[in-house]
């Protein structure tokens, strides 16, 4: 069933020439065929590598950031009719052979979109290398972002992602922020529009060639977080009419 599907794979990069070698050869191989690499003006030859693979390669003249480049990912992903849009980062903390578990859900009709936890316990997270002060914010925030939205993901971060092409082609994600609060967005516009949303769980695996969000930047996209969740809030309520939801 899954080899018939049309399953695109999307990688939003930036300085992933050490690590995206790696990231491809962990997808399945049947998979490998529609593979959408974007590159954020990236300072290393994350271009000529994914070249090498070949992977189809959109490279931004500027800068444009996360959030940026996801919109470029599934933006030229839709132009292929997919089924389902994988987003998986090149940088290999994530286990790519997972895809077919993390897709089956959606093909099965029982879930919009998916993504990997890689919380699902305080003694695999940091066995795999998460830093103790990342997984206690995470955990933190995850459990009042729970709270806040009415469900119970043990994870709210992951950058391992995939979504029916409805999801795609119904959440207004062309209109949400180009930084790192992209992910929140997407996810809480989801929830407005009454979309399914469930997870898997993956290994932790974080390492030096990992990239990670740093702390002013961190600090910046959880107080983003929050807000995007107080305007979902007065959106519910009718207080206020916001765009990025239904």
């Amino acid at each position: 069933m899954m080899k018939n599907l049309n399953v695109v794979i999307v990688m939003p990069a930036f300085n992933a020439a050490q690590t995206l070698q790696d990231s491809y050869y962990e997808i399945p191989k049947y998979l490998r065929e529609k593979i959408i690499l974007v590159d954020d003006n990236s300072s290393d030859n994350t271009v000529d590598v994914a070249k090498r693979l070949g992977i189809t390669v959109f490279t931004h003249p500027n800068n444009l950031g996360y959030g940026g480049n996801q919109k470029t990912c599934y933006w030229e992903a839709l132009k292929l009719n997919p089924g389902i849009v994988v987003m998986l980062h090149p940088d290999y903390q994530y286990d790519a052979s997972l895809i077919e578990e993390l897709i089956r859900p959606i093909i099965q009709k029982r879930f919009d979109f998916m993504f990997g936890s890689r919380v699902q316990n305080r003694e695999s997270a940091l066995s795999g290398g998460m830093p103790k002060l990342k997984y206690y914010v995470n955990r933190i925030t995850c459990i009042v972002e729970n709270i806040l939205l009415g469900v119970n993901f043990t994870e709210h971060f992951s950058g391992f992602r995939a979504y029916s092409s409805e999801v795609l082609n119904t959440v207004p994600f062309q209109r949400f922020s180009n930084d790192f609060v992209f992910d929140q967005q997407m996810a809480i516009s989801v929830l407005s529009f009454k979309f399914r949303i469930g997870e898997i769980p993956i290994p932790t695996r974080y390492h030096q060639k990992a990239s990670s969000i740093q702390f002013i930047k961190g600090t910046k996209f959880i107080i983003e977080t929050f807000w995007i969740i107080v305007l979902y809030r007065l959106h519910k309520l009718g207080i206020i009419k916001s765009k990025f939801f239904k």
